[in-house]
């Protein structure tokens, strides 16, 4: 509910601005027609109301119901019942009747689509059978020069009004996209890039040390005894530690260290220009850091991590034989005791 509400005064507050330009200089396009015609002081003092005062009224109106999308568009309808209503007054001068009325017609096409139009022609036609029936059903078929310049702000300003109204959208649905983009990458409970996303950037790094000799270590880096965690203390827990373990990852890395959640407790680490022994040095403080992590309100828990390490070496032929060097150095890790850095045995992993 609050989310569509929320909608809907976006939809009024994008209306709200172009509503005042449009009727301000259309009530400017009628004058010109309605001058000549000898009219009574009500029709003009409701013009005067129509092209300046209706404009705010309508937007109290939107932002003030509990359905500010639905009032909107009634808004956008009473907008047509008065077009439809100058057009038949003024007698179908064509010039501005076919001005009014077409820049009415795309306003509903742009704020409801099809159904909007066709409600809004129904609207023109019961605003033209009022004016008709107050008034006569008149034709004028003249266009005086009066309603030339009288005309001109509408067909040049409101359709600039427009269009800046459409860039403006345009622009912050670009980010709305690019927002939703970044959010598909990243995982939800750590903050850090997921499995999928930090494999395509492992294929790019890959590729760029392959192209370029360049030097990289990647590190997979698993929660000694995780399923236990949440065995014991809920799964509540277990995610207290995972997000624990991002922070960390935050603050031991550089900013163009690539860090991501590899699987349930397992996390993965790119280290562009970095050799191997450096790489260790970082993991190791990290190890140490995160050995030392107590939780609040379970003072006895303790953490550690086995991490595995392997930097980029021109053997390899696809960026997945270098994950499997760095996932033989985790393993190696785990068997020799948990809770330690270990870097890939390249006579271990790739025997002549």
């Amino acid at each position: 509910m609050e989310n569509r509400r929320g909608k809907g005064l976006s939809f009024a507050r994008r209306i709200y601005k172009p509503r005042i330009i449009g009727l301000g200089i259309g009530s400017i396009s009628v004058v010109g027609a309605l001058y000549p015609l000898s009219m009574p002081a009500w029709v003009w003092a409701l013009l005067l109301f129509n092209g300046l005062a209706w404009a705010h009224v309508a937007y109290q109106l939107s932002t003030r119901s509990p359905f500010p999308y639905q009032a909107e568009q009634r808004n956008l309808l009473y907008d047509s019942l008065a077009g439809g209503f100058w057009a038949a007054t003024i007698q179908f001068s064509p010039l501005t009747t076919v001005t009014i009325l077409s820049m009415m017609a795309m306003n509903n096409v742009a704020a409801g689509g099809k159904r909007l139009f066709l409600l809004g022609l129904l609207a023109q036609a019961a605003g033209i059978a009022v004016a008709w029936g107050l008034f006569g059903v008149r034709f004028d078929s003249g266009v005086s020069l009066i309603e030339v310049y009288t005309c001109l702000p509408m067909l040049t300003l409101y359709p600039m009004a427009i269009g800046m109204v459409c860039y403006q959208l345009a622009i912050k649905l670009s980010d709305h996209k690019r927002a939703l983009s970044a959010l598909s990458r990243i995982d939800s409970l750590t903050g850090l890039l997921n499995h999928g996303s930090w494999k395509d950037l492992l294929n790019l790094k890959f590729h760029k040390c392959q192209q370029q000799q360049g030097q990289a270590t990647i590190a997979l880096i698993d929660i000694d005894h995780f399923k236990n965690i949440n065995d014991i203390h809920g799964h509540t827990v277990g995610d207290t530690v995972l997000r624990q373990l991002s922070h960390e990852l935050r603050q031991h890395l550089r900013e163009d260290d690539l860090a991501g959640r590899y699987g349930g407790d397992e996390f993965c680490v790119i280290l562009p220009r970095m050799p191997l022994e450096e790489a260790a040095q970082v993991m190791e403080r990290l190890r140490e850091t995160f050995g030392n992590y107590r939780h609040p309100q379970i003072p006895e828990l303790r953490v550690s991590l086995s991490i595995g390490l392997a930097d980029f070496h021109p053997s390899f032929d696809d960026a997945v034989a270098w994950l499997n060097a760095a996932d033989l150095a985790l393993y190696a890790a785990k068997d020799s005791g948990r809770d330690r850095v270990k870097t890939c045995d390249w006579i271990a992993a790739y025997p002549t």
